[in-house]
């Protein structure tokens, strides 16, 4: 498997909000990681919402940050009748890779507090 990396480093303005963007991606998201930063990092209340730009595809969505994070976001599936599916006992969603088709990875922050900084890095396979 062939796997890009894409590093997106994000200041927020004085209300908080930042938005920042990878270049056009194909693939499976393979993970997110996002490296807090020493000298002026986002408040512990800043929430993030990272989608695929133009489809709105949700990829991790969190509220209240307080430390770097490694993820690897998945998204339920579902039958060909469109019906969500689920492993047969416990009745747990079953869940496969988020895939973005020439589409920027949107990263959206909100309460991060003022001229703060971070470090995302989208892995995509």
């Amino acid at each position: 498997m062939f796997v890009t990396k894409h590093v997106v480093d994000i200041t927020t303005a004085a209300d908080g909000t930042a938005s920042g963007y990878t270049p056009p991606v194909n693939g499976r998201i393979l993970q997110i990681q996002y490296a807090k930063d020493d000298t002026t990092p986002y408040a512990d209340t800043v929430d993030f919402s990272i989608t695929a730009e133009e489809s709105a595809t949700p990829i991790w969505v969190q509220a209240n940050v307080t430390a770097s994070a490694l993820v690897a976001p998945r998204q339920a599936t579902h039958s060909t009748a469109g019906v969500a599916s689920l492993y047969a006992a416990a009745g747990t969603a079953v869940n496969d890779y988020v895939c973005v088709a020439q589409e920027r990875v949107k990263i959206t922050l909100a309460q991060g507090g003022d001229t703060k900084t971070g470090r995302f890095i989208v892995w995509v396979g």
